[in-house]
């Protein structure tokens, strides 16, 4: 009962503060990132994380507002004369009452404008591509084809076989005489003869009819590509992770040179790794002066790392986000200097407590943790667009498997005809009819009674 007293109380010093917080209409500056502030459609519209919480303590606080994008697309530093660019040298000129954005909390802005309760906690990680992060394989040898095109591989092996098998069959080159004769291409046989053609070595009995010898030809032609496929492949990979070495912490990022790795210019990223004490960091800020190996911004910095041969520095909920959303980049388990995302107003401004206060209610009711999954749902769209690994899919050889496929179909075909011929030269000797003929020999090849004359001739043979 008294926490319930105590929180009717608080709202209503709440409300009385909104009504003595001055402007009722604030000018309020932010930047474009992914997901705090984003373009809708063709429109021009803003949404995302720092919309919805404006919107949230506009309610709260009883205030209007107008939104502007920053000028000069930064958060806000100070140069060397002193004067401070970006969302915070708007706050600090006046062009701005607050700055909304994915804005650090440190000592040297809190000195030259107000701050208010953070609304995020995150820390400084790195994100790579997963090729560099990740392990030595096990299972390398599978690695230069993916999980389909091993599955598919495998269902073209079992279905030439049985085409073979079947065309070994009908044919009446390779089964001349079902009723007196033991079929020479079983099913073994088949599978036997195309796994001899995986290892690039002929294992016999090899086909003689011309439906048989063209499927073997096809399957030839894509077993040898296939292979070129695979070792140029298993090639590449092993040169690209012979470049590269396992990087999961700070430490290793800093202990090695083939890696180019940097963060955004200016920011406070910049800021912590120039001023730290700490040996590995300064060998990193080092290592970032003198190769300039700074970002503009962050969507420059994601897409660097997609390309596999850079690490982004940044903030860690932020680079969750390019995780989410681009599923070759990982994120490190270490997160160092942790920090809070606040909101940034002029000194003095008269709403700064209130916004504090609104800000706790929203963490309290659970309405900043709906807001960080609602925009950080993961969606995974690396896949889209140029290939993000060098793993072949099905896709990439659909040209080859549809010649396996028009082969085996084509070597049907023939095996047909070839028995079509015979029915039809048998049916004219014997003066039957031809489709009686055709179906006498389907029935002795696939039915039952091949069977009955292959056990026969075994029969006489043992005798």
């Amino acid at each position: 009962m008294k926490v319930c007293v105590a929180f009717v109380l608080s709202v209503a010093a709440l409300n009385r503060w909104a009504l003595a917080a001055g402007p009722k209409e604030l000018s309020i500056t932010t930047i474009k990132q992914d997901p705090y502030t984003m373009t809708k459609g063709s429109g021009g519209e803003l949404e995302g994380y720092c919309i919805d919480l404006i919107s949230e303590l506009s309610q709260k606080l009883g205030f209007s507002y107008k939104l502007q994008l920053v000028k000069d697309s930064r958060y806000g530093s100070m140069d060397s004369s002193g004067n401070w660019n970006g969302m915070i040298g708007e706050v600090i000129r006046g062009d701005a009452d607050l700055a909304v954005a994915p804005l650090t909390l440190t000592a040297i802005r809190e000195q030259y404008v107000d701050m208010t309760t953070p609304f995020m906690q995150t820390g400084i990680g790195f994100i790579l591509h997963k090729d560099v992060a990740g392990d030595e394989n096990a299972f390398s040898l599978l690695a230069p084809f993916s999980t389909e095109m091993w599955v598919g591989i495998l269902i073209a092996f079992l279905l030439t076989g049985l085409c073979m098998f079947l065309m070994g069959r009908i044919s009446p080159a390779e089964w001349a005489k079902p009723d007196t004769e033991e079929h020479r291409f079983t099913l073994l046989h088949s599978y036997w003869y195309i796994t001899g053609a995986l290892t690039l070595q002929g294992a016999g009995p090899h086909p003689k009819a011309v439906s048989g010898k063209v499927v073997s030809a096809i399957w030839w032609v894509f077993v040898v590509v296939l292979l070129a496929c695979y070792f140029g492949n298993f090639h590449s990979m092993t040169h690209f992770n012979n470049k590269h070495v396992s990087i999961k912490t700070f430490e290793d990022l800093a202990n090695q040179d083939v890696l180019e790795y940097g963060t955004v210019d200016g920011g406070s990223t910049t800021l912590f790794f120039k001023n730290s004490n700490n040996a590995v960091y300064r060998r990193i800020y080092q290592h970032m002066e003198r190769k300039k190996s700074y970002v503009a911004n962050m969507e420059e910095g994601v897409r660097r790392t997609q390309e596999g041969n850079f690490a982004f520095i940044g903030e860690a909920v932020s680079l969750d986000l390019a995780v989410a959303r681009y599923c070759t980049l990982t994120r490190s388990q270490e997160v160092i200097a942790m920090r809070a995302y606040s909101i940034a107003a002029r000194q003095g401004f008269p709403m700064v407590r209130n916004l504090s206060m609104a800000i706790l209610q929203l963490s309290e009711s659970g309405e900043l943790t709906y807001l960080r999954n609602k925009w950080w749902a993961s969606s995974c769209v690396g896949a889209d667009g140029a290939p993000d690994s060098e793993t072949l899919h099905p896709h990439d050889l659909r040209g080859l498997f549809l010649l396996l496929g028009l082969g085996l179909g084509v070597g049907l075909l023939l095996a047909l005809l070839e028995l079509l011929a015979k029915a039809r030269s048998q049916a004219i000797e014997e003066k039957k009819s031809c489709c009686s003929v055709l179906t006498s020999e389907l029935n002795q090849r696939l039915g039952s009674g091949g069977e009955v004359a292959e056990q026969d001739t075994t029969d006489k043979s043992k005798a």
